[in-house]
């Protein structure tokens, strides 16, 4: 009898560790299992390798696929050639990148020009498809895929590949919207055209291009240093993208987690409900930047498919849906015609550009700082910044809000103090926010600049290490409930 047990219990744990009833390696096991083999550190372009601004370029025609669907390349290359390979990014022994596949040498083409459309300013390429990648073999994850002409110069094109399913799993975010957001490629983003100013900005941008500078859009600075990380810990992780979120009903289904990184700025009233959703059924959440959840868009078509376009015209007179639907008019989301401010999902929101201070502890005893070494008033210098968050006095705020952080910056010409916080739900759900936009980058210490101390880096690394394993354990609120004392952080103002 005692031996049945013994293989019963052996079964179960392999549930969990090594392979499910259908044989299939469990999650923590693939995770795990994948950061085993080795890396390859020739993942990096510095700048040297970028070579001329057209000298090649490129983009995909999906912002993700599930593993094992082809996507296209579209290059343009002044060259006579190129070659692409594709690496997966995760910590690998440090490497932080796994080379899954390469291709031949491909003739080079010099590709159209950008075009601009009149209405809305919207900048597109509209190429011819150079090469189809088969994604076979490859698991989910965020994916750098490397261009090189035959002249040395190189560029990234970006692509998720999303999880089947996050059952189980924390799921990492990549916000895709907020990287085309800032795309200058063609002379136009959300926030300013050729002029230099908001005049002529564009009021919807476009997939079907490639990403300004290295091509990886805002990926290095806020996003790659957490997913490093996170796939350094072996917990069982999902990938998917802003558009995924909007487009998949099911994506957040039997997770654990949702993890947005540095700057995710730009959210759909599709996205906002469903993350709201899944909060309210127990998913934890963790916002590892600022200015989340700040500007409200709408998805749109363009003639590669389905929400590869963001609109946004940052002004509800502006926009034509005005007229038809005012609840979905892309203002901020705390603007009228119908304020719905971030606060009510994030527990803080955001507050100021150009900030800069020092991440500044108010509770040393709270769960995630216990084991840093902390005090009441230990202080991380340039952590803060260079947007950050704070309470909403106004609301709405969740009643269970902790204050954990209060941070004394600069805020412009002007002071004020930025705030990181905690509120747990009733069915358990833990929801963490940073408050600043540096948080990841400031996981690479003194190399983020901005005056980042190694101290910093040990802090936030520790923090973010105890986050990530905690939500991958289940609702964070049924094992460390928040303290509310938000008022009190109001007092210290």
């Amino acid at each position: 009898m005692l031996a049945l047990v013994l293989v019963l219990a052996s079964a179960c744990s392999s549930g969990a560790h090594g392979r499910d009833a259908s044989g299939r390696r469990a999650p923590k096991a693939a995770q795990v299992a994948e950061n085993a083999k080795r890396g390859d550190a020739d993942w990096r372009i510095v700048r040297r390798n970028l070579g001329s601004e057209h000298e090649i370029e490129g983009y995909a025609d999906r912002v993700s696929v599930l593993p094992g669907e082809p996507f296209r390349l579209f290059v343009s290359t002044t060259s006579s050639g190129f070659s692409a390979q594709a690496f997966r990014m995760g910590w690998y022994g440090g490497a932080q990148a796994r080379r899954v596949w390469r291709s031949g040498l491909n003739p080079g083409v010099r590709q159209a020009g950008a075009h601009v459309d009149k209405a809305t300013r919207t900048v597109s390429a509209p190429w011819r498809p150079s090469l189809t990648v088969s994604t076979s073999g490859w698991p989910a994850g965020s994916y750098l895929v490397m261009l090189t002409a035959t002249s040395g110069a190189r560029r990234y094109v970006p692509v998720t590949l999303r999880s089947p399913s996050a059952a189980g799993r924390v799921v990492v975010l990549n916000a895709t919207t907020t990287w085309q957001a800032y795309n200058m490629w063609g002379g136009f983003d959300l926030y300013k055209g050729p002029s230099g100013g908001e005049g002529d900005r564009a009021s919807a941008v476009s997939f079907d291009r490639p990403y300004d500078g290295n091509g990886a859009g805002k990926f290095m600075v806020y996003e790659q240093p957490a997913i490093a990380l996170a796939e350094k810990l072996g917990v069982p992780l999902a990938y998917a993208t802003d558009n995924d979120l909007h487009a998949d009903p099911g994506l957040l289904k039997g997770a654990r987690g949702l993890l947005t990184l540095g700057h995710d700025e730009y959210w759909s009233s599709t996205m906002r409900r469903r993350a709201t959703q899944a909060r309210d059924q127990g998913v934890n959440i963790a916002f590892l930047g600022a200015n989340a959840v700040n500007r409200h868009i709408r998805f749109a078509a363009t003639p590669l498919g389905s929400n590869r376009l963001v609109v946004c015209y940052k002004d509800a007179a502006a926009d034509p849906m005005a007229r038809t639907d005012p609840s979905e008019t892309t203002q901020d989301w705390r603007l009228p015609p119908e304020p719905r401010p971030e606060s009510d999902i994030i527990g803080i929101q955001y507050m100021c550009f150009p900030a800069e201070g020092a991440f500044t502890v108010a509770r040393p005893d709270f769960w995630l700082f216990r084991g840093t070494g902390v005090r009441a008033g230990t202080r991380f210098p340039g952590v803060i910044g260079p947007e950050a968050d704070a309470l909403n006095r106004a609301g709405p705020t969740p009643a269970t809000l902790e204050i954990v952080a209060s941070s004394p910056i600069t805020c412009g010409d002007r002071r004020a103090v930025a705030h990181a916080s905690y509120y747990t739900t009733g069915e358990g759900a833990g929801v963490f926010a940073t408050g600043t936009m540096r948080w990841v980058c400031a996981m690479r210490g003194p190399a983020c600049g901005h005056g980042v101390t190694e101290a910093g880096r040990r802090f936030v690394t520790q923090v973010s290490r105890t986050l990530i394993r905690a939500m991958a354990e289940g609702p964070l609120g049924r094992v460390h409930p928040s303290r509310p004392n938000y008022k009190l952080g109001a007092d210290q103002e």
